[in-house]
């Protein structure tokens, strides 16, 4: 059968319904035809190999002509990718063909009326490497070098996804433990008193490679002064951290204070 006859099959099955791909059986006459016609037309493309039947191209691209622009979208649609693309990969498999796993199909139209000697539908092949993807940042090593009052660490290096800073180390409510914090001011002194139970904690953001600071203090009821409690000293000026969900991105040199007790955030 002429290949024109094929297109005709399929423009009736298409265009004479209601414009519906739903209600276009994937079992249709019409599809069951063009589907060998395409299979065959790809097997043809193959090559043995010690063998076996083998198809290279992970891209069989099916350009289909005469298909007004307003009716491009019906074939053009993801229900007729996915079933084209389907039905390649189920009859190369039965077929005992090897081929790529990230096979794909594009289907493409034109409006532009085919020749005398030019078939409505043809068949392209394509190896196409797969999108390199950004390598994700290196995480840039960071730490916590307390220069005023006395931690349970002097030096901390950030390794984790979450870091917390307080009071103590173990944080417990009446329903039970709360949080564990991993630098905690825990002297009698005024300096460590000055730090909240649970004063802040920083997050690293893997996405964008950047340490962020936040507020977690909870002001007492009552209290004379309730101030965020939480500033950065940088370039010689005074940065409040106020609670919020993005928190603010430390850099290099930050001096960051917790009352008076006070860190250096240090980058290499």
């Amino acid at each position: 059968m002429p290949m024109s006859e094929w297109i005709e099959k399929l423009g009736r099955a298409v265009f004479e319904s209601p414009f519906d791909s739903a209600r276009l059986s994937k079992d249709a006459p019409e599809l069951a035809e063009i589907r060998l016609v395409v299979l065959d037309e790809v097997k043809a493309k193959s090559h043995r190999v010690a063998g076996k039947d083998v198809f290279p191209y992970n891209v069989v691209r099916i350009s289909i002509g005469g298909i007004p622009d307003s009716q491009s979208n019906v074939l053009r649609s993801t229900f007729f990718t996915q079933f084209f693309e389907q039905e390649l990969r189920s009859g190369l498999r039965k077929a005992n063909y090897r081929f790529p796993e990230d096979l794909q199909v594009e289907i493409q139209t034109t409006s532009r009326l085919p020749g005398p000697k030019q078939s409505w539908l043809s068949v392209e092949t394509e190896s196409r490497d797969a999108p390199v993807q950004p390598a994700a940042p290196v995480r840039r090593a960071a730490r916590l070098v307390v220069i005023k009052g006395r931690a349970n660490d002097k030096d901390l290096l950030l390794n984790k996804a979450r870091t917390n800073i307080g009071r103590t180390v173990d944080i417990y409510r009446a329903d039970g433990p709360s949080r564990r914090n991993d630098l905690a001011f825990t002297e009698e002194d005024d300096v460590s008193r000055s730090v909240s139970r649970e004063h802040a904690h920083i997050l690293y953001d893997k996405r964008t490679n950047e340490y962020r600071l936040y507020n977690d203090r909870r002001p007492k009821p009552g209290a004379k002064d309730n101030g965020c409690g939480l500033w950065i000293i940088r370039d010689g000026l005074s940065l409040e951290v106020h609670h919020n969900t993005r928190g603010t991105n430390l850099q290099a040199g930050d001096e960051i204070h917790f009352g008076r007790a006070a860190v250096r955030f240090q980058m290499k």
